[in-house]
C-alpha cells in the first residue's frame, strides 16, 4: 500500500462516517480512528511494520596492560547492552498518547515483539517493537524528539 491509497482510505474514513478502520497485509497493519473532535474531525493512523532495527554492540574486547583512559570504563560498562535502533526518521514518543503510561521505562523487563515506543512519520505512528528481550537499561531520547535512521534509542541488558 503506498501513500496515495493511505491518504485516499484516511478521505474514505472522514466522508463516510466510520470510526475505524483496520486493514493487516501480509508485511504491514494499518489502523485509521476517526475522532470528532469540537466539529474538527481528527485522524490517527497507526502502521505496524514488519522490520524493525535492534542491532547488536560489539562484545567487550579484553584489555591489555595497557593504561586507560577516563572514558574506558563506561565505554565498557555499555557495552554489553543492547541498543534499539529507530528504523526510520521521525517524532519519538514514549506513549501511545499524553494521557497515557510509557511503553517502557527504565528497569521494565522487555519481550522479544513488545511495543517499546512509537515513531511519527509523515502523520503516520509506527510501533516500534523490541528484537530482543531483556530488560531496559537506558532511555537515550526525550519524548516528542525528532530521531535519525538507525539513531539509538533504547539500551537493553540482555541477562
Amino acid at each position: 500500500m503506498n501513500l496515495t491509497e493511505i491518504q485516499d482510505l484516511i478521505k474514505f474514513v472522514s466522508k463516510s462516517g466510520v470510526s475505524e478502520v483496520e486493514i493487516e497485509q501480509k508485511d504491514f497493519k494499518i489502523v485509521i480512528k476517526a475522532e470528532n473532535k469540537s466539529k474538527k474531525e481528527e485522524h490517527t493512523v497507526y502502521v505496524q511494520a514488519p522490520q524493525q532495527i535492534a542491532a547488536p554492540v560489539a562484545a567487550p574486547t579484553p584489555v591489555t596492560s595497557a593504561p586507560e583512559t577516563p572514558k574506558a570504563p563506561v565505554a565498557s560498562e555499555d557495552s554489553k547492552y543492547i541498543t534499539i535502533k529507530s528504523p526510520m526518521i521521525g517524532t519519538f514518543y514514549r506513549a501511545t498518547s499524553p494521557d497515557k503510561p510509557a511503553l517502557a521505562n527504565v528497569g521494565d523487563s522487555i519481550e522479544k515483539g513488545k511495543v517499546v515506543c512509537i515513531i511519527e512519520a509523515m502523520k503516520l505512528f509506527n510501533d516500534i517493537e523490541a528484537e530482543i528481550s531483556g530488560k531496559i537499561v537506558k532511555v537515550l531520547v526525550d519524548d516528542a524528539s525528532p530521531v535519525e535512521y538507525d539513531q539509538p534509542l533504547f539500551l537493553v541488558d540482555p541477562a
